[in-house]
């Protein structure tokens, strides 16, 4: 084969580049979520406006890679919002009446141990727990799975127990909706996409009874 010939070999046909986003489509479509919620206005502007900016954010922010070995369950997954949305609509309607209170609201922080200390579902449950009126997560510790919780009112929240149990329930149906088997075992939970499955002993299980012991100790 002479030079010239082998100047004119063909070359080898490379795609166009598509847009491709630096984060998957289930946390663009999440942070677009969380953008309608925060407004409160489910609009075509709001939506578009939350998507352009999940995209700029993960595109000019990129968050490091987290494993994520969980699975998607249809039926946990309506079971979360609905409950979501019930507890946002619950307690606005418990903020605004003591709002009009005489009575100045009685506040606390609580300490909670997260039965899983992946770093998705932590953010998950802080995130959806300030979310909803007369709370938010103050301080995560990612190492050791623990929110600290501040709660506007302790008798709107029904006292301290059911106040840290809630956070408890909020990670319990996130993990059935998305968690995979070995993490829910891990957590102490019977898999299943509802909390009807029951619970299991587990070390985090006894952990999280430790925790709760040592809080009692510490308000009495």
């Amino acid at each position: 084969m002479s030079p010239h010939i082998a100047d004119h070999q063909p070359q080898e046909h490379r795609p166009r580049g598509r847009f491709r986003p630096r984060a998957n489509w289930g946390i663009l479509l999440w942070l677009t979520l969380v953008w309608v919620a925060l407004w409160g206005d489910l609009s075509l502007a709001n939506v578009v406006i939350g998507a352009f900016l999940a995209v700029l954010v993960t595109a000019v922010l990129p968050l490091p890679s987290t494993p994520f070995d969980g699975r998607f369950r249809p039926w946990g997954v309506v079971l979360l919002l609905g409950y979501f949305l019930w507890d946002v609509i619950k307690a606005s309607v418990e903020v605004a009446a003591l709002a009009v209170r005489r009575e100045p609201p009685h506040g606390a922080v609580i300490r909670v141990r997260l039965r899983s200390h992946n770093d998705v579902y932590l953010t998950m449950v802080a995130g959806m727990t300030s979310l909803v009126p007369g709370s938010v997560v103050i301080e995560a510790h990612r190492i050791t799975g623990t929110l600290y919780h501040h709660i506007l009112d302790v008798d709107m929240h029904g006292g301290l127990e059911r106040a840290h149990q809630a956070v408890l329930d909020q990670e319990e149906r996130i993990l059935r909706a998305f968690g995979s088997r070995e993490e829910l075992i891990e957590a102490g939970l019977t898999p299943g996409s509802s909390a009807r499955a029951g619970k299991q002993r587990s070390r985090s299980g006894d952990r999280v009874d430790r925790d709760m012991d040592a809080r009692r100790e510490e308000g009495s």
